[in-house]
C-alpha cells in the first residue's frame, strides 16, 4: 500500500517562495516516476515538475528556471521548491508516484497573493 502525505503549502506574497515536502510509505518509491501536478479553480490539472529514479527532471514551461524538484530515497521523500512565486501559481499541489499505476497524495494548498 503505498501513501502519500504532502505538506509545506500556505499562504505567500508575490515575489516569496514555499517549500513543499512529500512523504511516501511503499517499496517502490526508489524507483517509480515521482512529481507534482497542480489544479487551480476552473482549470485543467496540469504537470508542475517529474523526476525520474534515476534523477532526470522535467518542469512545465511555466515554472522553469523557478522551481526545482527534487527526492531523497533513503528518506522516500520529493520536495519541490518555489521561488519568484506568481499569484498564477496559486493552486492545490498535488504530489504523484507513477510505478504501473499512480498513486496521488491529498493535496496542499498554495496560495499567492499580488
Amino acid at each position: 500500500q503505498v501513501q502519500l502525505v504532502e505538506s509545506g503549502g500556505g499562504l505567500v506574497q508575490a515575489g516569496g517562495s514555499l517549500r513543499l515536502s512529500c512523504a511516501a510509505s511503499g517499496s517502490i518509491f526508489r524507483i517509480g516516476l515521482l512529481g507534482w501536478y497542480r489544479q487551480a479553480p476552473g482549470k485543467q490539472r496540469e504537470l508542475v515538475a517529474h523526476i525520474t529514479s534515476g534523477g532526470s527532471t522535467n518542469y512545465a514551461d511555466s515554472v522553469k528556471g523557478r522551481f526545482t524538484i527534487s527526492r531523497d530515497n533513503a528518506k522516500s521523500t520529493v520536495d519541490l521548491q518555489m521561488n519568484s512565486l506568481k499569484p498564477e501559481d496559486t493552486a492545490v499541489y498535488l504530489c504523484f508516484l507513477s510505478w504501473g499505476t499512480s498513486y496521488w497524495g491529498q493535496g496542499t494548498q498554495v496560495t499567492v497573493s499580488s
